[in-house]
């Protein structure tokens, strides 16, 4: 299979890098600070979501943004204690790709996608974080945010995520969707193609486009 495209839009975690394990620690912290009990943590569904909808899950609204502000500190402040690392494929992938070709398009908050990229020395041209929209995926508008940024048709865009609601975001802009199977099985994501990281992936570079293959 073959995929042509003229902008790639990443998701961030999960997909560019793993912070599986910054998420549960610094989540976990907060939910016994804010004395919210493993049974109501676990009805909530956090990847691919923002914080302030996480949150405004579990907490009263008056406390929305005192909240959302404590745990953004705490990931912030793991990130140098090993609470991000490179998946594999991501830099080769992305040393493939003209820097105005690709963008960044994550659910974190603009400080804490900009201390996780930066730790992995991943800088993107374009980056759209939760601060950038009104509404977080699944709804459509990070990624048509970042279309619009490049320059570039929704329609030419490819999204490559690792979470259903980022998929849904990315199906809802009319983008095509790679999904990576790097924290949910492969049968729970419903997308155009799913691989288990980028390193399954190869990028050729002809013109205007960007031919993106599965490697044999």
């Amino acid at each position: 299979m073959t995929i042509h495209a003229h902008a790639l839009l990443f998701d961030n975690d999960g997909t560019l890098v793993s912070s599986l394990d910054s998420v549960e620690r610094c989540w976990t912290r907060w939910a016994g600070e804010y004395g919210i009990t493993a049974e109501e943590f676990g009805r909530v569904e956090l990847h691919g979501r923002t914080a302030v909808e996480i949150v405004g899950d579990l907490l009263p609204a008056r406390l929305v943004p005192e909240a959302v502000a404590r745990v953004e500190q705490l990931e912030v402040e793991d990130v140098p204690n090993g609470g991000v690392r490179l998946l594999p494929g991501t830099r080769q992938f992305l040393d493939l790709l003209p820097a105005d070709r690709w963008a960044v398009v994550t659910s974190a908050t603009r400080r804490l996608a900009e201390a996780r990229l930066g730790a992995v020395g991943i800088t993107p041209k374009a980056l759209v974080t939760a601060d950038d929209v009104t509404r977080g995926k699944p709804d459509p508008e990070p990624y048509l945010l970042a279309a619009r940024q490049l320059g570039v048709d929704p329609a030419r865009c490819v999204v490559f995520e690792d979470a259903p609601a980022g998929l849904r975001a990315g199906r809802a802009a009319g983008m095509t969707t790679v999904a990576l199977a790097t924290t949910h099985q492969a049968a729970d994501l419903d997308a155009d193609l799913v691989v288990r990281d980028l390193s399954a992936l190869s990028a050729l570079v002809t013109g205007a486009a960007v031919e993106i293959g599965v490697r044999g």
